[in-house]
């Protein structure tokens, strides 16, 4: 079995769509000619993983066939744990006696969806001694699930809370975050500054976590 583009002539995936049952994503496409199977890839695109492009091995891929297609009428995946999801469907076909699962360039049998945000709670501690003018920040980080350190920031502004992450000065963490409560080193900072958590990126991350105060 290998990999092989798409060339003209070759049975193509299109009309690729989705919709969530309860606990289950259930796909439709529509079937091309000269295809008796397909074979269905599912990756987790959570934090940039796997390329769009990337070519998976074949172990990872599963082999639906045609005649479970009209059965169903639909493939049905159980949906496990939270977050973006990528399913491409390859068209396979036999000739030469060997098995060649079709890529396409047209991205016509792939797509992503959600299966929910995950949770990421976090609390901010400000200590201040009588006898000191600078005071002791613990942060305190409670994830659903696994997080990348690259997920998260934290900004630190002079006067006030900071309404934004360039409000301020932005501060990378160092590690990940675990599933469950994370209390992190605490950190030192001016009497009269203030820290608050921000996702690095709203726009990428916003998709996959809700970032919550607690």
């Amino acid at each position: 079995m290998q990999y092989k583009d798409a060339q003209p002539g070759d049975p193509v995936i299109s009309e690729l769509s989705h919709k969530i049952d309860d606990n289950q994503v259930v796909l439709r496409w529509q079937w091309p000619e000269g295809a008796a199977v397909v074979y269905i890839a599912k990756q987790s695109t959570d934090a940039g993983m796997n390329g769009q492009n990337e070519a998976l091995p074949f172990s990872k891929l599963k082999l639906f066939t045609r005649e479970e297609y009209k059965a169903a009428g639909s493939y049905r995946d159980r949906i496990e744990g939270i977050g973006r999801v990528r399913y491409t469907v390859y068209p396979a076909v036999r000739e030469n006696g060997d098995t060649f699962v079709i890529r396409q360039q047209d991205g016509a049998n792939q797509l992503e969806l959600s299966t929910g945000r995950a949770k990421i709670k976090y609390a901010v501690h400000h200590k201040k001694s009588w006898f000191r003018s600078r005071k002791t920040v613990q942060i305190q980080v409670t994830a659903e699930v696994p997080v990348p350190q690259e997920a998260l920031c934290y900004v630190k502004k002079r006067g006030g809370y900071p309404a934004d992450r360039e409000d301020g000065t932005l501060y990378p963490f160092t590690a990940s975050f675990a599933a469950g409560r994370n209390v992190l080193p605490a950190i030192e900072v001016g009497g009269d500054e203030y820290v608050r958590l921000f996702f690095t990126d709203g726009q990428k991350y916003g998709t996959i976590y809700e970032l919550v105060p607690e």
